[in-house]
C-alpha cells in the first residue's frame, strides 16, 4: 500500500486535513492533486461545513514547492490538480470556512497555501517568508493576494526582499487571527471550528461568495447583484428553511437549529 501524505480525519461536520509528508511537508505534484481531491470532496459533502489544514510535525507547516521532486523531474507548470497548487488556492466555488493552523515554517506556496484560508492561526514559534526570489521565481499567488491583506509597501518589501518574519509581525500586520502556544494550537483551531461548524452553513456561504466575487467590484455594483439575485448561495439562503428559522429564533428568544436548507 503506497504512502499518503495527506492525513484526514471527520470530527462531525469539520474536517481535519494535515499534510504530513516528511522532511518538510513539501507539496510536490502527485501531493497537490490529492489535496485538490481532499478538498473537493469537502467542499461537495453536504455533511462537512468546516475544514482545518495543518502540517504534521512540529517544525513545518508547509515550506511550499517541492524542489526535490522538480530537480527529478516533477513541471513546475505541471498538473496541481483541482484547485491548483495544494487544492485551494484556486478552488471554485468553495463557500465553507476554512482554517489554516501555521504549526511551524510557512514560506512560498506553503503560505500561500494558508493566504488561502478564511482564518489563520499561528503558533508562537511559527515562521513565514517569500523567499522565491533567490530561486529566480516569483511567488504568484502570493503577489496576488497578499497586497490585498496587509499594506501594499509591506506586502511589497516581503515580496522584493524574501525575507523571513516571526509570528508577532504577521499578527502586526493583520496577516494571521491570532498567536497560539504551540500545544495549544490545535485545540484552539478546533474549538474555533467547531464553533463556526454550529453556525448557519448557508449564510456563511453566502458571506464567502459576496466577499469572493466583490474583491475587484464597485461597491454598488455588488449590491445590485446582491439585489437582483444574482448571487446563488444568497438567493438559496433567501429562500432557505434555515431564513425562517433564523427569524423564529430571534422573535422567540431562543438559538436557531441549523439545518442547512
Amino acid at each position: 500500500m503506497s504512502y499518503n501524505p495527506i492525513k484526514t480525519q471527520r470530527r462531525g461536520a469539520v474536517l481535519e486535513v494535515t499534510l504530513d509528508r516528511p522532511k518538510a511537508n513539501a507539496i510536490d505534484l502527485a501531493t497537490s492533486r490529492i489535496m485538490g481531491e481532499v478538498f473537493t470532496d469537502f467542499r461537495d459533502d453536504p455533511d462537512l461545513r468546516v475544514a482545518i489544514i495543518t502540517g504534521g510535525g512540529e517544525k513545518f507547516f508547509c515550506p511550499g514547492w517541492d524542489l526535490k521532486a522538480a530537480a527529478d523531474g516533477d513541471a513546475v507548470d505541471g498538473d496541481y490538480g483541482k484547485g491548483g497548487f495544494g487544492g485551494l488556492q484556486e478552488l471554485r466555488g468553495l463557500n465553507k470556512p476554512v482554517i489554516a493552523a501555521v504549526n511551524g515554517i510557512a514560506c512560498g506556496g506553503g503560505l500561500e497555501l494558508a493566504l488561502s484560508a478564511d482564518i489563520i492561526l499561528a503558533a508562537d514559534h511559527a515562521q513565514f517568508a517569500l523567499p522565491e526570489i533567490r530561486s529566480g521565481t516569483v511567488a504568484d499567488a502570493a503577489s496576488v493576494k497578499l497586497p490585498k491583506r496587509i499594506p501594499y509597501h509591506i506586502a511589497m518589501e516581503l515580496l522584493l526582499t524574501g525575507r523571513w518574519f516571526d509570528a508577532k509581525e504577521a499578527h502586526r500586520w493583520g496577516l494571521v487571527n491570532r498567536i497560539v502556544a504551540a500545544e495549544a494550537l490545535m485545540e484552539e483551531a478546533r474549538k474555533m471550528a467547531d464553533d463556526l461548524a454550529a453556525g448557519p452553513p448557508l449564510v456563511f456561504a453566502a458571506i464567502k461568495e459576496i466577499v469572493r466575487e466583490a474583491e475587484d467590484m464597485k461597491f454598488q455594483d455588488a449590491m445590485n447583484r446582491i439585489t437582483r439575485s444574482q448571487f446563488a448561495t444568497v438567493e438559496r439562503l433567501y429562500r432557505s428553511e434555515d431564513q425562517l428559522e433564523g427569524a423564529r429564533a430571534f422573535a422567540e428568544k431562543r438559538d436557531p437549529v441549523w439545518k442547512g436548507r
